[in-house]
């Protein structure tokens, strides 16, 4: 008989209901409320992946060159704009300040409205979660 299959195929089908897509969005309960899924923690692993957006632009070797942008090596603490050898921009010399986790963040999310008149191109890290990975494992490129 031909019903197995299709008997399996409902079964898998059926199986997979009320399961969390891949997107982390939310799950529904079996009283019909949803449930919000699990956040996904950031980890420096995840931001190593992140980083390969900036790796047309810089580098975060110890040492490593200055590209187009500085050589990210140590910038978690660092004052800002005073990497050796790098010409910033007017406007990257007056922000002033340290490269903590709170600047960076703001400045990863959206580089030209954090700092108008950078030469950084770059539209920014949507992601909240992308954003400290990447942070952590920037910080992990400055031991």
């Amino acid at each position: 008989m031909r019903l197995a299959p299709v008997l399996l195929a409902g079964a898998l089908a059926l199986a997979g209901c009320g399961k969390s897509d891949d997107r982390g969005g939310d799950v529904p309960a079996g009283d019909g409320a949803a449930v919000a899924a699990p956040a996904v923690a950031p980890t420096a692993a995840m931001g190593e992946q992140v980083f390969r957006r900036c790796v047309a632009c810089h580098t975060v070797e110890k040492g490593g060159p200055n590209g187009i942008g500085p050589n990210l090596h140590g910038v978690v603490g660092a004052a800002v704009a005073t990497k050796p050898g790098f010409s910033y921009s007017g406007a990257m010399k007056a922000k002033g300040g340290v490269w903590d986790d709170a600047a960076l963040d703001k400045y990863l999310e959206a580089p030209m409205k954090d700092v108008p008149g950078t030469r950084m191109a770059f539209a920014g890290v949507i992601d909240a979660t992308d954003r400290k990975a990447l942070i952590l494992y920037l910080e992990e490129q400055s031991r």
